[in-house]
């Protein structure tokens, strides 16, 4: 048998095709986000039925580019510890401050108390991160942002097709940032969007295409404006070609994932797990054991890869943050995240059961 992979992302012939026609059109990339990336935008619009949609080139420009409209510096924005580092950084980009808060232990989704706990007069917003695919508790999150007055800037990163209160994340808040990285549920080379839910939808489209194109504006022919500072984070072409396609089969693969994380949830003789949710789309389905190094060293000798996601942020060098949050720093030590993705065949997704639980017991 081959190695299982942790991540392994789902193609047909249809992405080939669609790689083939942008290369042969010799048209690969544009800043003014025209073809198939103005295409994947308005699909991906209406695919989460949000108000406007922007593509960029990752997940970690979708967080600094919608964090940028907020005017943060100096400024504190509630966060997770547990998330990858990309959402503390985007904060430090803008000049504000992370302040870290623990997460639920059932779903590993940011911890309400933990949010109520944090807030004070220099707080200006809340990242929620919708962890591993599982939707975080938006009404509650939404209900305490609207009594403060603040902002709320989802992390949307595992969570292409989530639903939550039968609404497709992407158009609960004011902007929602995803990844289209290729080990994510909607894979594309190298990509990232913002769904826009706010008054002024259309406004900050309009900002926010300026600065992912080095703060180009008024561009007429080739004449333009620079009105404020920008970035290159722009999609291209391939990307977009390909995200296109992937959206198509979304909701069929993420189907193919709830029916994995099931058959885990159901067979896995272990008590910290992925919950099982309808509604999640299970970017990533985690568990914990207490030697987290054995239990990953002998589920590599039968050739099945596994993963952390992820490593505490506020305890990172760069970080050094002196907070005590003790559920992320448990599974901070203890987390594992075994493969879970359209191309496992039913013996492979037997055999991780099977090891699972036979070296977990013993570790």
């Amino acid at each position: 048998m081959k190695p299982i992979k942790l991540f392994d992302p789902y193609i047909t012939k249809a992405e080939e095709k669609a790689i083939i026609k942008v290369l042969r059109s010799k048209f690969w990339a544009s800043g003014a986000g025209s073809g198939k990336t103005l295409q994947f935008e308005e699909e991906f619009k209406n695919y989460t039925k949000s108000n406007e949609c922007i593509a960029v080139n990752s997940g970690t420009a979708a967080l600094h580019l919608a964090l940028s409209t907020l005017d943060i510096k100096n400024k504190e924005v509630i966060l997770p510890s547990l998330s990858f580092v990309s959402t503390a950084h985007a904060i430090i980009y803008n000049g504000g401050k992370p302040v870290f808060v623990d997460v639920d232990p059932k779903t590993l989704c940011i911890d309400i108390n933990g949010i109520k706990e944090k807030i004070n007069q220099k707080t200006k917003a809340i990242i929620p991160v919708h962890f591993g695919g599982m939707a975080c508790n938006l009404k509650e999150i939404l209900k305490i942002a609207k009594k403060f007055n603040i902002h709320v800037i989802e992390d949307a990163a595992h969570s292409a097709g989530t639903s939550y209160k039968q609404k497709k994340i992407g158009s609960h808040s004011e902007m929602v940032c995803f990844s289209f990285h290729p080990v994510k549920n909607l894979a594309m080379p190298t990509g990232g969007a913002i769904s826009i839910n706010s008054k002024k939808s259309k406004e900050i489209k309009e900002i926010l295409k300026s600065k992912r194109w080095c703060g180009i504006s008024n561009r007429i022919g080739n004449y333009y404006d620079i009105t404020r500072l920008g970035w290159n984070y722009y999609m291209n072409e391939f990307s977009a070609a390909v995200g296109i396609e992937q959206l198509k089969k979304l909701d069929k693969m993420n189907l193919k994932r709830k029916i994995i994380a099931k058959k885990y949830f159901d067979e896995l003789d272990i008590s910290k797990k992925s919950q099982f949710d309808e509604d999640c789309s299970y970017h990533l389905y985690w568990i914990q054991v207490r030697n987290r190094e054995t239990f990953m060293k002998k589920m590599l000798e039968n050739k099945i890869e596994t993963g952390i996601h992820y490593l505490p942020i506020h305890k990172m060098t760069f970080y050094n943050k002196n907070e005590k949050l003790k559920v992320t720093e448990e599974v901070g030590k203890t987390i594992v995240t075994l493969p879970i993705h359209v191309n496992l065949k039913d013996q492979e997704i037997n055999k991780i059961i099977s090891l699972t639980n036979k070296y977990a017991e013993n570790c």
